[in-house]
């Protein structure tokens, strides 16, 4: 299982982008909201299931797409079922560690 990420610093912050590998590069359309999964945000390279794992525990703002990106971090304790949204069937979650 692969996923697709990019991390960056933000004001002093790990901040995590990260999706299912058949996202990326989709832009997925539903009435007025539209999410682009570009490879600019989240396509700086591709990691294995333990490198998104140890990316999730340390990043402190994760933005995330996708079903097998979100069964990841639930299963971590990372974020809530509560916090997930959906456009067109697919899920993303974004993630504020304090």
């Amino acid at each position: 299982m692969q996923f697709s990420v990019k991390v960056t610093d933000y004001q002093k912050n790990i901040m995590l982008n990260i999706c299912d590998v058949g996202l990326l590069g989709k832009k997925i359309i539903q009435d007025d909201l539209n999410m682009n999964i570009s490879k600019n945000y989240y396509g700086e390279k591709l990691v294995d299931k333990e490198e998104a794992i140890l990316l999730l525990k340390n990043s402190s703002i994760i933005n995330m797409v996708g079903q097998q990106t979100i069964s990841l971090s639930l299963e971590l304790g990372i974020g809530s079922e509560n916090g997930i949204k959906s456009i067109s069937g697919v899920p993303f979650l974004i993630v504020f560690k304090m």
